[in-house]
């Protein structure tokens, strides 16, 4: 493919997707979308991957929709911007339920699509620089790309209203204060930190750390009950697993645990 709206960089077991359309703030257009699914699925199947990084190329890490197409759909636009979403969001699904870690690395302002795409991480790493904005109601529009899911969950009912409504700008410092990204790095430390981050996360219990993705996001809607015996049989299932025997082990044995 020349000029992939999204590039694959595949070392030390760490998945580094980069968005790269700068000269479109790497928006999202048919294209990007179908790739962001094609490289999902790659990066969810390939045994060597045991971690993924998502970034941005140039200024921006994504500012949403390509609202240059949407306008060039004219009478079509429901039907384009429907198809669009709806490939979109395949990719978003398959980012969200893959069985390995996933690392956000966010270079720069994040605007609708972008917003959901930057908020997806498990660790969502964000540069000093950054914004955050809902932006869809400032053009008529609605969330796309599961915002409307995890922006309650991660920040609460009253502050996605706030975001989805009136599309204020938040800044780096105040995302994680209120728990939208993990934490706010220097501009020019914040790929270092990524890498650091993804390859701590490469060498662990990956097996483990997807059952944890999926307690996490059971756990919204479960109740008690029904999340504690999730609980009891993902942790049975751990213990007896080859990562399960082998921390026990290690910690036993006072080692590093070898999960690899």
């Amino acid at each position: 493919m020349n000029n992939p709206a999204i590039t694959l960089d595949i070392r030390d077991g760490i998945a580094w997707l980069t968005l790269a359309r700068p000269e479109k703030r790497n928006s999202v257009d048919p294209e990007f979308a179908f790739r962001l699914n094609e490289l999902a699925e790659q990066c969810a199947e390939d045994a060597n991957i045991r971690c993924v990084v998502l970034t941005g190329s140039g200024k921006f890490f994504c500012v949403g929709g390509d609202i240059d197409a949407f306008s060039a759909a004219g009478e079509d636009a429901e039907a384009a911007v429907g198809a669009l979403a709806r490939s979109f969001h395949r990719g978003i699904h398959r980012l969200a339920t893959m069985e390995k870690p996933f690392v956000t690395a966010i270079n720069g302002p994040a605007a609708g699509a972008g917003l959901s795409l930057a908020i997806l991480g498990d660790i969502a790493l964000t540069a000093a620089s950054a914004h955050f904005t809902s932006a869809y109601s400032a053009v008529g529009l609605t969330p796309d790309g599961g915002a409307s899911w995890w922006l309650p969950r991660l920040i609460g009912m009253r502050r996605a209203q706030e975001m989805i409504f009136t599309n204020r700008r938040i800044g780096a410092e105040e995302a994680a204060g209120m728990g939208l990204v993990t934490r706010v790095v220097a501009d020019d430390r914040l790929r270092t930190e990524a890498s650091a981050v993804a390859s701590t996360l490469a060498k662990g219990p990956i097996r483990a750390l997807a059952r944890c993705r999926s307690l996490l996001v059971e756990s919204v809607n479960a109740d008690l009950s029904t999340q504690l015996d999730r609980e009891a049989a993902s942790i049975a299932e751990s213990a007896g697993a080859a990562e399960g025997r082998e921390g026990v082990a290690a910690f036993l044995a006072k080692r590093p645990p070898h999960f690899v």
